[in-house]
């Protein structure tokens, strides 16, 4: 059930369905697919949803974070139901019994980036750099709670940007600052291009040498990756799709079809890899009801219990690192 008839999401939920289908059609035996579409608004997605329960057995949807809360907080889940995103308030919204959330999380990769920056500089000291995107400040605030929780300190700093690119005269005031204020690690809530302006900033001695650390919007996929070694060095999350093309549960997979440029953009084909993990989760919630069970799954080590009174699921991804201009598996 994907938000096929909308202009602003209809790309994304295409895309998931090309990979939920692409899954489908490796391990089809015993299963039927129904692709049902929605637009945007909640009570539609709300009223669409109560009519697929009649004819299927297990739903996969709804993909807009809007249409997940009101689904969570609605009555109506008394099927298997594998929500494509979370809530919006997670902590405050429990989801009903029978709905399982699996959508992409920036703020959970960034929480897992902490906890590797932690394994690596255990009682260190970070400095947050972020520009005022909406979704930098999320990734900074969800990095800066998990260091905290973990009882270490960290400096935080909102950059200004223009035409998407940071300041000039801030960076330069960073590269005082760190001088004087020096930390063990920086984590970048930035975008691959303003990183890469970040780490030109920092190259002199002694700043040379503090580790970076980020999230997959450091890596903007194959078809944009600039050349150059400006980024080498930098520590990273990201799917198994995306830096580890060579795994064996990602191979088994066909690449999406590049109908044009944006089909190839690295969300896109992040939300492919979602509906192909999708497919696996609700195949493996059918064949195996109420058991626990991990995946190797394309968008990272799974585990899914559901079945048991609350859902739970966790996804750990990909730890890379870039070295020529391209991010790598970790240790590779």
């Amino acid at each position: 059930m994907l938000p096929l008839r909308s202009e602003a999401l209809g790309r994304a939920a295409d895309a998931v369905r090309a990979g939920f289908l692409a899954a489908w059609e490796r391990d089809r035996a015993g299963f039927e697919v129904n692709v049902i579409e929605t637009g945007d608004a909640p009570q539609d997605v709300l009223s669409i949803y109560s009519e697929a329960l009649k004819t299927n057995d297990i739903v996969v949807g709804p993909l807009a974070r809007s249409a997940v809360t009101s689904l969570a907080a609605s009555q109506a889940v008394s099927k298997p139901t594998i929500a494509l995103n979370h809530p919006e308030d997670r902590e405050g919204t429990p989801l009903p019994q029978k709905m399982l959330a699996i959508g992409l999380s920036i703020e959970d990769e960034a929480r897992q980036v902490a906890d590797m920056a932690a394994r690596d500089f255990p009682g260190g000291e970070a400095i947050i750099v972020s520009g005022g995107n909406a979704w930098q400040k999320r990734l900074a605030g969800a990095f800066a709670a998990q260091w905290q929780q973990r009882g270490l300190k960290a400096k935080t700093l909102e950059l200004s940007t223009l035409n998407g690119y940071l300041s000039d005269p801030e960076l330069v005031a960073l590269r005082s600052r760190l001088a004087g204020e020096p930390v063990e690690l920086l984590f970048a809530a930035l975008d691959v291009d303003q990183a890469r302006q970040l780490r030109v900033a920092l190259n002199a001695p002694p700043l040379d040498v503090i580790p970076v650390y980020g999230t997959s919007s450091l890596n903007p996929g194959r078809a944009l990756l600039v050349p150059g070694p400006e980024l080498d060095g930098v520590r990273l999350l990201d799917l198994p799709w995306q830096v580890q093309r060579d795994h064996p549960a990602v191979m088994v997979y066909p690449q999406p079809e590049p109908r044009d440029e944006a089909r190839l953009s690295a969300d896109m084909e992040r939300l492919y890899a979602l509906g192909i993990d999708a497919f696996r989760i609700a195949r493996e919630i059918t064949v195996k009801p109420g058991q626990p069970f991990k995946l190797d799954g394309v968008t990272g080590q799974l585990s899914v219990d559901f079945g048991n009174g609350p859902s739970r699921f966790q996804r750990i991804e990909t730890p890379a690192v870039y070295k020529n201009g391209v991010p790598l598996p970790a240790g590779q």
